[in-house]
């Protein structure tokens, strides 16, 4: 698999980053892939996941992870994410979820909170990853 040139981008006349992401990243050129956003469906079952935020964040992120692998690639070649919460309140325990999957530089990211999700999850999230 090749690895791309990605490189995090940050400027001290910009706000820190309150959680596990970038300010920006920059890529080279490369093969662009979009993922869908992921709700926590069991994908043996097509059942909403039991349990709280967690475990939904927490399925959610593995089906990301099952989609990035599916295209020959891994978190460390994504570079955008947004994050769809139905409490903004769940804001930190899904950030420590989502931040323990980018081990380098994490990617650029958005956070909102909408008024409802499919099948009544609390999270989903999109990506977007280059090669």
């Amino acid at each position: 698999m090749r690895r791309m040139a990605r490189k995090a981008i940050h400027s001290d006349q910009a706000p820190k980053a309150i959680g596990p992401y970038s300010q920006a990243v920059q890529v080279d050129a490369g093969k662009m892939t979009f993922l869908s956003g992921q709700i926590p469906l069991n994908p043996a079952t097509m059942e909403m996941v039991q349990g709280d935020v967690v475990a939904q964040a927490e399925q959610v992120m593995e089906n990301l992870k099952a989609v990035l692998a599916a295209s020959g690639l891994d978190f460390s070649h994504v570079v955008r994410c947004t994050i769809y919460l139905t409490n903004l309140g769940d804001f930190a325990k899904v950030n420590e979820v989502y931040g323990r999957h980018f081990t380098g530089a994490p990617p650029a990211r958005a956070t909102v909170q909408v008024s409802a999700l499919p099948k009544g999850a609390q999270v989903e999230i999109d990506a977007i990853a280059v090669s």
